[in-house]
């Protein structure tokens, strides 16, 4: 077809490039009027593509052996995959991808997909709840979605959400006994750690039952100012449980370091670190420790003249 003046057309007229369409984003939030996600098996799909996401943002970020390893060795899991009955239906689960001592190192591309990742499991949970929806996918996609939250500490997604979980979920269609302690474990450390609670986090502890060697040594070391024990059990809970236990560092850092101006004249640096678990330049930079360093040795005060 002839162009006006006698030119022709080089090509179709929609030659701009497609706008990019994130799946994720294309959908709102229930609570905001769009009600897609309230069909159980838009809920489903939505769910896949959080999962697939997530499993992409993993390898991006160069962990990808180290996932992979995770999930083969990935027990609380794979018991939460079942249930007394018989076999939950195989939904994605997480990993416990964010390693003890070795933060992800996400950049800006990272932190928007991250911060679609969390907002996409906002629009699910809502979409659940506003479905009434109690069965092996709403509680396998809770689980998911509390463990995620936990390993990046956002709390004002992981706290309500464990409480729906435990409230409102395991009354209907009960969590297996490894998950329920599990749960209740994390909902007992952010009392305790989170928001320094310990008279609710040991009557949670309580009225739920919980029997978990791990979480009674983090609320006797918090109890009683414990800081060797606290490092101790630190480094040797799972990922879930130290990002927890972070929210009560700096208290126990600070309390360490009182503890230690009243007790001692001097201290050798190492000991300084281990017991604060705490590098010297960070004491001194963050926590603003005004203490000496003679070589090896930190001089805290100086003896009185007599």
């Amino acid at each position: 077809m002839a162009a006006r003046g006698g030119r022709t057309t080089s090509g179709p007229w929609n030659r701009l490039k497609p706008a990019n369409f994130d799946p994720l984003e294309a959908i709102g939030l229930p609570s905001k009027g769009d009600n897609r996600l309230l069909d159980f098996k838009a809920q489903e799909r939505y769910y896949t593509k959080i999962v697939e996401r997530y499993m992409a943002f993993c390898s991006d970020a160069g962990r990808g052996d180290e996932l992979l390893r995770r999930l083969a060795r990935l027990e609380i899991s794979q018991e939460g995959g079942k249930s007394d009955k018989g076999h939950r239906v195989p939904f994605p689960i997480t990993a416990d991808f964010a390693v003890k001592n070795h933060p992800l190192d996400i950049g800006t591309s990272g932190q928007r997909d991250l911060g679609i990742l969390m907002m996409s499991m906002r629009k699910l949970r809502e979409g659940i709840v506003a479905s009434h929806r109690v069965d092996d996918f709403s509680v396998q996609a809770y689980i998911f979605c509390i463990r995620l939250s936990i390993l990046v500490k956002q709390m004002e997604s992981y706290h309500p959400a464990i409480l729906h979980l435990l409230k409102k979920m395991h009354p209907i269609h009960p969590l297996t006994k490894t998950e329920l302690q599990e749960f209740v474990g994390y909902l007992v450390l952010d009392l305790a750690c989170r928001q320094n609670d310990l008279g609710e986090a040991y009557l949670v502890r309580h009225t739920w039952s919980l029997k978990d060697a791990k979480v009674d040594a983090i609320l006797r070391a918090l109890a009683h100012d414990n800081y060797f024990l606290f490092w101790k059990v630190k480094r040797s809970v799972d990922g879930h449980k130290s990002k927890l236990m972070e929210f009560a560092e700096g208290g126990m850092k600070r309390q360490t370091l009182k503890c230690l101006g009243r007790s001692y004249l001097t201290i050798d640096l190492p000991s300084l670190e281990q017991y604060t678990n705490t590098n010297w330049n960070s004491l001194t930079k963050d926590y603003g420790v005004g203490w000496q360093l003679d070589s090896s040795k930190v001089i805290i005060r100086k003896p009185k003249a007599r």
